[in-house]
């Protein structure tokens, strides 16, 4: 009878223990395209994946959500911003805009899109993390000048953390990418986190 006490307070002990843990659980999501989904990797090596194995070195509780969509542009993640903000985050890592680099859209139609789901998000008390992509050269200087400066506008409007290449150190290296030199592989998700890991950490530390 005693030894069933005994055992009756250490579940209500540790039940005490780990409601408050619970409750001080992290819940992130990625917005992303097809960097962010993890596209030609095996699914335990998409960025969000790795990254979150980065930040439960330093928040065991964290969880990073993979909402990467290979193809995506800004219109789509914009149509998707219910779906992000029904999982109640507690904090968003936008990450879009390649592919409307890609299809050569407006950088002015980017930039509204972009705005709604930042506006979006923080009207909800969700800070957000911004993540850049660069155009390619043969849209021309001012379409790649004018695309670049949408993302630090945005930045600087909404006073966001702020990493302005997600392919910072990756780009076009072929140790780091898959054939199609444009998604990387496992050595390149590997140095972007090493990369911009750092800065997602200190995004966390503020939630």
């Amino acid at each position: 009878m005693i030894i069933i006490k005994l055992l009756q307070a250490i579940f209500l002990l540790m039940l005490g223990l780990t409601l408050p843990a619970l409750a001080n659980d992290k819940k992130i999501i990625m917005l992303g395209d097809s960097l962010t989904a993890g596209y030609g990797l095996p699914a335990d090596w998409a960025l969000p994946v790795k990254l979150n194995d980065y930040l439960q070195k330093t928040f065991p509780n964290i969880v990073v959500i993979n909402q990467g969509l290979s193809g995506d542009t800004s219109g789509g993640g914009a149509a998707r911003i219910g779906e992000s903000l029904s999982q109640q985050p507690d904090g968003l890592i936008l990450a879009l805009g390649a592919n409307d680099a890609l299809r050569g859209l407006p950088p002015s139609l980017m930039r509204d899109n972009l705005s709604k789901i930042i506006e979006a998000h923080l009207a909800k008390n969700i800070p957000v993390f911004l993540v850049g992509a660069r155009a390619p050269n043969n849209w021309g200087p001012s379409y790649g000048a004018e695309f670049d400066q949408v993302f630090t506008d945005l930045a600087n409007q909404h006073d966001l953390p702020f990493y302005p290449f997600l392919l910072e150190g990756v780009a076009l290296d072929p140790e780091l990418n898959q054939g199609d030199m444009m998604h990387p592989n496992q050595k390149g998700v590997a140095e972007i986190i090493s990369r911009m890991g750092p800065a997602i950490l200190e995004f966390v530390r503020a939630l």
